[in-house]
This record gives C-alpha cells, structure tokens and sequence, in this order.
C-alpha cells in the first residue's frame, strides 16, 4: 500500500505483536503502521507498550474493525491516529504523513462525532455503555457476539474459563443486563450492527 512512495522506507513487517515490538526495539522506525488484529497481545497492547518503550514513535492504527469505538481506545493507549483498512490507499498515505508531521488523524467520520458529541449511522445511545468495558472484556464481548462459546474464548484468548467467567459477569454489570442470555443477545445484536456499518 505504500511501497510505492519514496519518500517512505519501509523498515520491516511482523505478524504477531511480539515479533513486531522485537523488531521496533532494533530498527526504531519513526512510525509503527499497528494492525489492531494482531494476536497475542492484540494491537492496543501493543500500542501501549510501544507508547512506554518507545516514546518518541509514532504510531498510527490501521483497522477493519468500528472506529466509533476502537480509534478513541486506540488514541487512549497512545496511538496517533486511526485509519481504516477499507480508505483509499491515498487516503492511508494522507493519514501516515499526518501522523509524521506530529498531527493526530482520525477520519472525518469520527472528528464529526467526537466534535458533534452525538452517536452515528444510527447507533442508539445504548452503545455508549459499551465504552465502559476494559480492552480485555470488549475483546470477550465481540467474540461472544461472533458465536463463541466460554471455552473457546478461554482457548482463544489463552485464559482460564474462570476468568473468562469472570469477564462475563463484569460486562453484565457494566451494561445492566441480568442474565448471560441477554449478554449474548446483546453481543449478537452489537457484532451485528457494526458488521452492517
């Protein structure tokens, strides 16, 4: 997507988080391009441990997954900018400038809603009890919402079904649901919604 540019040298790729920050620690590259999909850890603990490790980078994400949530928990974990994979490629070139020069970027989508103060594309207000969830428990809920069951997200995520348990019953709290049915229909229905987006 960007090897074409040259004024951009790309120093190097990984497919895992821990080959990707082994690899920033040796290189220190001005910018980290951090998919937010990576496994173990994911991209915002990555991020985080990037923004602690390597203060002066920068790092913008880049996403398939719901901006309306995901870009301001990236932002808070010290990522300079959100982008998703589905912009141009122009668009992506746009945002990786941006963030060198020292700029934040978010899409025009979110600037709108983080200066509008209002939900988009029709969310209810309802969604906004989901930025009550640790990174870890929106991680669980979005797998419940895709099917999921406790043990294979304790496989999946490397967790014991305890915590994994655990996890459920924080978000029931957070989000004022009484039973796990609900969280799973409530998972389902989210999951579902932000596919549609």
């Amino acid at each position: 997507m960007l090897s074409g540019d040259p004024s951009l040298e790309i120093c190097g790729e990984a497919d895992s988080a821990p080959a990707a920050l082994a690899a920033m620690l040796k290189t220190v590259p001005d910018l980290a391009l951090v998919d937010i999909s990576l496994k173990a850890p994911n991209g915002i603990e990555l991020t985080k441990n990037l923004h602690t490790m390597i203060p002066r980078m920068r790092v913008l994400i880049i996403s398939m997954h719901d901006e309306e949530l995901y870009a301001e928990r990236c932002v808070r974990a010290g990522a300079h900018g959100y982008v998703m994979k589905a912009e141009a490629a122009e668009k992506i070139a746009v945002a990786v400038r941006k963030v060198l020069r020292g700029e934040l970027y978010v899409s025009d989508k979110m600037k709108e809603r983080i200066l509008g103060g209002l939900m988009i594309n029709g969310r209810s207000s309802a969604s906004f009890s989901i930025h009550s969830l640790s990174d870890r428990e929106l991680e669980v809920f979005c797998l419940i919402g895709t099917g999921y069951g406790t043990r294979d997200i304790a496989a999946k995520l490397n967790l014991s079904i305890k915590t994994i348990d655990s996890h459920r019953e924080h978000m029931k709290i957070k989000l004022g649901l009484k039973r796990g049915a609900d969280l799973i229909r409530y998972a389902i229905q989210w999951v579902t919604s932000c596919n549609a987006v």
